[in-house]
């Protein structure tokens, strides 16, 4: 059967919510006579949240299911989802109804009629407290700035995509706000953006906190190290062991060249090892030689590196397989 949309859904905790979210889906889906699927990835949720999942795929076979043995983050189930989507266009979106489904026919209209590759909620107007919203537009700047692309909001979770993309990404950690970076390494480089409806919670409390913005930096420095180097690491520690050995390579030639010109010409000198600079010289010859070896082992391995998903799935609902 063919498929227009396949919608993710990753969930932790979020019982509550997940039957309203479902209806609402579905008469969107039916008034705009989408063939669809629905994905639900339940991130180890220790609520109701799996029971819930379970009787709406009993009772609807468009509703599919994932179920983690443990809570491995929304990165591992965005990446999950995206290899068992079969939808022509890809919806991701959250399951504590701060998004609205309503946005998907629109999403799916730029997708597949204006040539877009990724379209991105931009959640304009927020309802969250200033305490989220000053920091999220820091590091919203930030990401602009290091990554070229003119996004707004690259945390919004309601996001569009070819299939073509989701099956040619691998995200893991917490790389999921770094999709379309990602994406546009890959060479997917026509990304858009659409103005969402961004609507209060109504059920539960949010699962992010402080600790996000911090992690969300240091995902941001590993993912563009990754890209840049993953391929050729020799060349970011080869050059710098290189440039380490050389330096104490010639700090020792002068301290011998020093010691030398002394001696021919009868002036004081002090021996080699009683001078600070050679063991600074010693240690840099050391490192040297460690990176560069590094470098040899780092390249080693990317060139038999696989690509291989490390969460444990418990369950599967609805699936063929």
């Amino acid at each position: 059967m063919h498929i227009d949309i396949s919608v993710i859904i990753p969930v932790f905790n979020e019982e509550e919510s997940l039957p309203e979210l479902y209806n609402w889906l579905q008469r969107v889906m039916t008034d705009h006579s989408f063939a669809y699927e629905v994905l639900f990835i339940d991130d180890g949720s220790n609520d109701g949240s799996w029971e819930v999942i379970q009787k709406l795929a009993s009772l609807d076979s468009q509703v599919k299911a994932i179920s983690f043995a443990r809570n491995f983050g929304k990165s591992a189930a965005l990446d999950m989802g995206f290899a068992v989507a079969q939808g022509d266009v890809v919806i991701t979106m959250d399951a504590d109804l701060q998004d609205s489904p309503d946005e998907i026919p629109a999403l799916y209209e730029m997708i597949q009629k204006e040539g877009f590759e990724i379209v991105s909620g931009w959640k304009k107007k927020r309802l969250d407290p200033i305490s989220k919203t000053i920091p999220s537009r820091f590091f919203n700047g930030v990401t602009r700035g290091i990554s070229g692309i003119k996004l707004h909001d690259f945390n919004c979770g309601l996001k569009a995509y070819n299939k073509k993309v989701v099956k040619n990404i691998h995200i893991y950690g917490e790389m999921h706000r770094y999709i379309p970076l990602i994406a546009k390494w890959q060479g997917f480089t026509k990304i858009g953006e659409k103005v969402v409806e961004h609507r209060p919670r109504k059920y539960g409390v949010t699962k992010f906190g402080w600790e996000r913005f911090i992690n969300g930096f240091l995902d941001l420095i590993s993912v563009s190290f990754v890209h840049r180097y993953k391929k050729k690491p020799m060349h970011f520690f080869g050059t710098l062991g290189t440039v380490s050995f050389l330096s104490g390579f010639f700090i020792t030639l002068w301290l011998i060249g020093k010691k030398i010109h002394g001696l021919a010409n009868e002036l004081p000198v002090r021996e080699i090892t009683a001078q600070p600079l050679f063991f600074l010289a010693l240690v840099a010859l050391i490192v040297g030689v460690q990176l560069f070896l590094t470098g040899f082992l780092a390249e080693l391995m990317a060139s038999n590196n696989s690509r291989k998903a490390d969460y444990t799935i418990e369950s599967k609902l609805n699936f063929k397989d």
